[in-house]
């Protein structure tokens, strides 16, 4: 809220990805798509039909989740003429929680 409020400035080291709750960081970083990200990793796909092949998971679900991923800036979805290929932008993620809340907020 500070940010939005422009009372803090974050330093150029400061994550760039917010999320609303712990409930959509939980679904966006489930088990399931966290392996997702380090396959991309590992197998760096040139497609979506590669990583479709390679994950097991429906191309209609990739997709989905992917994009959502996207908008979070945890991918990027490479367009070329033919083929969209993902990319993963964040390696490292930390949850910060804070369970009180200051009285200047």
């Amino acid at each position: 809220m500070a940010i939005a409020r422009g009372t803090f400035h974050p330093p150029a080291d400061e994550p760039k990805v917010w999320f609303e709750s712990l409930r959509s960081f939980a679904e966006v970083l489930n088990e399931d798509n966290q392996e997702l990200l380090r396959l991309i990793l590992e197998k760096q796909p040139q497609s979506l039909q590669e990583l479709e092949a390679a994950s097991g998971r429906r191309s209609s679900n990739l997709s989905r989740t992917l994009r959502t991923m996207e908008q979070y800036g945890l991918v990027e979805l490479i367009k070329d003429k033919r083929s969209v290929r993902p990319v993963v932008k964040a390696t490292d993620i930390r949850l910060d929680i804070r369970l009180h809340r200051s009285s200047a907020a």
